[in-house]
């Protein structure tokens, strides 16, 4: 939720952002016209109670010199008719101004956060721009396979008969693609809490509507959620653990000293997708069902932007170790979350596509969810509390790993070779065979 002064003394600074973030215009101007009409509402019902109360006070100076003044008590009747009058007009703008005032509110809640100063301008990810890049792409010497050839040909991935259980966008790992799945996330917390300092949650994968008020899904994005309930109880499957890992501290105020927070947690995440995404609806790149190890980081202004560079150091570790070759793009306006005020996207290479694709995003949302979520810090002991700032960032996303893993270390018989940070996780496993110093997935 975007800082209340943004509506009241900064309209050209929200109009500048969110213009920046393709938010549609005519919002815009909807919004410019609700805030500019809030402020003349407050300043014309101050102005009616201003002049209300100095005529009462009138009305009782006249009253008093009615006994020896007569027109003194028709002054007084005459007034006390405007203040009448005042009244009535109070009235009527202040329900103005309550209607004003919810229809602000529940915009903004619908409002994206503001782009930070350093997100560049641009309409979509092609306009985002290139940060760094690591490791050769995949030159294969032959017709490179895709994940799902690869992993039906292995006997890995079982697509036909989770859509027999589930219908489309879900898939059945088995054998030593369940064991692959698993090593990944036992080596990304492995590393996440050993090496770079998270600390490791198991968070409940229901969350209540509150909840996801908080991290900004809500009420936008209700659409892409899967809902349950039992009786007049509503919960929410978990879109990603970002979810849960950030209302941990919901409602609290964070004493002195203890920031920055850093929380890790493996979960599956469900979304709906809906829509048609090209190639993206065959295999496991866009699933309803998916696994994914969440970094998240409550801190403060100061320090959020250095603790964002961290977190996106953290994500490319993982595919550093792994020999996964991947470029960051720090992304444009348009192409950026909406709870976001600047990301980084990792991007990795995929040679069946002969492109990168992303793996994960890291993101720094300001204040913009501890505002909804009352997540606030104390700079000092018995110093005045102040909203925090929280980030989050996939770390990565696994099945995206898996599909990379299996395009980038195939061979010409279809096979693949396991990276080394992953030996210890698997080897001795069925479905996996030595061969010198590489481990290699074989069909059973």
């Amino acid at each position: 939720m975007l800082d209340p002064r943004f509506f009241q003394e900064q309209i050209e600074a929200l109009e500048k952002g969110l213009a920046k973030k393709n938010f549609p215009s005519e919002e815009i101007s909807r919004i410019v016209a609700l805030s500019l009409r809030r402020k003349e509402l407050i300043q014309e019902v101050e102005a009616f109670k201003a002049k209300r109360n100095l005529g009462s006070q009138q009305v009782g100076q006249l009253k008093s010199k009615a006994k020896s003044d007569p027109s003194a008590g028709a002054a007084a009747d005459a007034l006390m008719a405007e203040m009448r009058t005042i009244g009535d007009r109070v009235k009527s703008l202040d329900d103005e101004l309550k209607e004003v005032q919810a229809n602000l509110d529940d915009l903004s809640l619908r409002l994206p956060n503001l782009p930070h100063d350093s997100v560049p301008v641009g309409r979509g990810a092609e306009e985002n721009q290139e940060v760094r890049k690591w490791g050769d792409p995949v030159r294969l010497p032959f017709e490179a396979k895709d994940h799902v050839a690869l992993g039906e040909g292995l006997g890995i991935i079982d697509f036909e008969r989770a859509t027999k259980i589930s219908g489309s966008r879900f898939a059945i790992y088995r054998g030593a693609g369940a064991r692959l799945e698993r090593a990944l996330i036992q080596f990304m917390l492995d590393l996440h809490t050993r090496e770079h300092g998270y600390e490791e949650i198991i968070p409940p994968f229901l969350v209540s509507r509150k909840a996801l008020m908080g991290t900004g899904q809500l009420p936008k994005f209700e659409e892409d959620l899967f809902k349950t309930s039992v009786g007049d109880r509503e919960l929410f499957l978990i879109p990603t653990s970002e979810v849960p890992l950030t209302n941990i501290v919901s409602d609290e105020i964070i004493e002195a000293g203890k920031l920055p927070l850093s929380f890790t947690a493996y979960s599956p995440c469900f979304r709906s997708e809906a829509g048609s995404y090209g190639k993206d609806v065959r295999g496991l790149v866009r699933q309803h069902q998916f696994q994914k190890v969440e970094m998240v980081k409550i801190t403060d202004e100061e320090t959020s932007f250095a603790e964002l560079e961290k977190m996106t150091k953290n994500a490319e570790k993982v595919l550093e170790l792994l020999g996964l070759p991947y470029r960051t793009m720090l992304l444009c306006g348009g192409d950026m979350g909406f709870s976001a005020a600047k990301t980084y996207d990792l991007e990795v290479w995929l040679p069946a596509q002969n492109t990168y694709r992303e793996i994960s995003s890291c993101s720094n949302c300001g204040d913009f969810q501890a505002r909804r979520a009352q997540i606030r810090f104390r700079p000092e002991a018995g110093a005045k509390p102040k909203l925090a700032h929280t980030l989050n960032g996939s770390g990565l996303a696994v099945g995206r790993t898996f599909v990379a893993l299996l395009e980038n270390g195939q061979n010409e018989a279809g096979e693949v070779r396991v990276p080394k940070a992953l030996h210890s996780y698997v080897e001795g496993s069925r479905g996996f065979e030595r061969r010198g110093e590489d481990l290699w997935i074989v069909k059973v």
